[in-house]
């Protein structure tokens, strides 16, 4: 059975968008991960902070990294997101996924994001299906 770290670094592999993105994985464990990336100019909307897809996206990428890593092909069933506090270009992110529930056909996560300062500028909840396939 492959671990945690070696199912998050095959979806890796094959999410042009995470790479797009700049995502780096930190840390991840069952139920579990951390990441971050900078945020860069093309990320800002015509309101000069940026998009608040950037925030959300990071945030959909530490879930599924979450959800995913046992091994089992996980998908978004829900998800919402609260942003506290606007981004800024240059901005370092990093997003920490924490598994609530973990069943057998669902699982629940919170996603917490902090920017370089150790402020939380938005959270993220998110409820994955579980299938009965693999991703090794």
């Amino acid at each position: 059975m492959p671990t945690s770290r070696e199912v998050v670094n095959h979806m890796m592999e094959n999410d042009l968008f995470s790479q797009w993105l700049g995502i780096e994985v930190l840390d991840v464990k069952d139920g579990y991960s951390k990441i971050k990336m900078t945020v860069r100019r093309e990320m800002i909307n015509g309101f000069g902070i940026v998009h608040g897809g950037i925030a959300f996206s990071l945030s959909d990428s530490a879930f599924a990294f979450a959800c995913n890593n046992r091994n089992v092909l996980s998908v978004a069933l829900d998800t919402s997101i609260n942003f506290t506090k606007p981004v800024h270009v240059g901005d370092v992110l990093v997003a920490e996924a924490n598994e609530l529930h973990n069943g057998r056909s669902t699982g629940l996560y919170h996603i917490t994001i902090k920017n370089q300062n150790d402020h939380v500028v938005a959270l993220f909840k998110g409820t994955c299906y579980r299938t009965n396939k693999s991703l090794i």
